[in-house]
């Protein structure tokens, strides 16, 4: 299938001159677009850094948050260290027990939602499944989910930006109080006993861990999930097609990530005046790696605007690339594999119906990045029609 044209609004750019430049916030900042020149800009940290507090998020975010986001917004070695402090938490779903309850969380879901004969997936199926199985990763009680729910799709951007960044704040402190006080084995306790450099975290470098925990991976995970939703509405014979090979669920998972690429870039900073591909970036200023765009490129993807199911090799960067490689990139995967399997074990067909896609509008691109609303009927195969 091909996606709608908005969704490689970076070709003619990319393929001209590998540079979009694109204002943000009110400063010009060059779009790298080409799959070869992201990875390897995203390998170049000396060159690009990502030691910029709340400027590695484009839009920026100085004015939602107070604290540095850890470990993306450090180079190595710095970055390598903090890392490694977290990692134990993000590679949790490599293992089997965990994916089960991913799975069973999933399977719940779609149950629900087959016998309420319609659902509106972003609100009422991706948002409570992100949430729930974010507190499955931390080892916290689900109940805490329901919390996080309440705060939307994207913990910053829906609704009013610095109310909720100062909600998320106070959510996170009353988490590490509680931790300091009575430590378990989740992932506020693990912060408050962490040490990194011979000494203890400072509490503003746990909450610098805790504010990307929320932040990052949420509407990515989220748009990612109802978009998987609305293309096998829209092409229903993908769906009869992934049940008759069910081999190629892993090889379908990377190329949903692909196509949809929910996270359209990230920012990079310059320390020292360089030139990207003919576009002058001064010190200090961002340029852009636009996974978009190079998840795309005709040079590495043949036919980049079709859903291949059976995609090999998919050398996508849906995850980034690099030493800053996504840290949900496990958790992620392990949501739409478990997705994807329980849709061919249980559903027949879905119905669209209502869809309004969310679009992306910058002053030089526009590009569907989700929906605001996709509401379907499932229709499981013991009621074939």
């Amino acid at each position: 299938m091909s996606m709608p044209p908005l969704n490689d609004t970076f070709q003619d750019a990319r393929e001209s001159s590998g540079v979009l430049n694109c204002p943000f916030q009110g400063k010009e900042v060059a779009m790298i677009l080409r799959h070869r020149d992201v990875r390897t800009a995203a390998k170049d940290w000396q060159t690009f850094s990502s030691d910029a507090p709340f400027r590695v998020p484009i839009p920026s975010e100085e004015k939602v948050r107070s604290v540095r986001q850890l470990p993306i917004e450090t180079d190595p070695p710095l970055h390598t260290g903090l890392r490694k402090i977290v990692e134990p938490f993000f590679r949790r779903p490599r293992d089997p027990d965990f994916r089960a309850r991913i799975e069973r969380l999933i399977e719940g879901l779609v149950d629900e939602a087959i016998d309420s004969s319609e659902v509106e997936t972003v609100h009422e199926f991706a948002l409570p499944l992100q949430s729930r199985a974010l507190s499955y990763l931390l080892n916290l009680p689900e109940s805490e989910a329901e919390e996080w729910i309440n705060w939307g799709v994207h913990v910053f951007r829906d609704g009013d930006g610095p109310a909720k960044g100062a909600q998320l704040d106070s959510y996170i402190q009353t988490q590490l109080d509680r931790a300091e006080s009575k430590p378990g084995d989740d992932f506020f306790s693990a912060l408050t006993q962490a040490e990194f450099d011979g000494h203890r975290l400072t509490r503003e470098e746990m909450t610098g861990f805790a504010n990307l925990t929320f932040a990052g991976g949420r509407d990515t995970v989220i748009n990612t999930v109802v978009g998987v939703i609305a293309y096998f509405g829209e092409t229903p014979h993908a769906l009869d097609e992934l049940r008759r090979h069910p081999e190629q669920l892993k090889s379908a998972t990377e190329e949903f990530f692909r196509i949809l690429s929910p996270l359209t870039h990230i920012g990079r900073v310059c320390p020292n005046s360089t030139h990207v591909h003919g576009a002058q970036v001064e010190a200090n200023e961002r340029v852009a790696l636009t996974w978009a765009s190079a998840n795309h490129d005709s040079e590495v993807f043949e036919a980049p605007n079709e859903v291949r199911l059976d995609r090999k090799p998919n050398p996508h960067v849906a995850f980034g690339f690099g030493p800053h490689n996504c840290l949900g990139a496990h958790h992620a995967r392990a949501i739409l594999q478990s997705l994807l399997q329980t849709l061919i074990r249980k559903i027949h067909r879905i119905e669209i119906l209502q869809s309004i896609p969310k679009i992306e509008v910058e002053d030089r691109y526009q590009r569907q990045n989700g929906y605001e609303i996709l509401r379907v009927r499932l229709l499981p195969i013991s009621t074939q029609n």
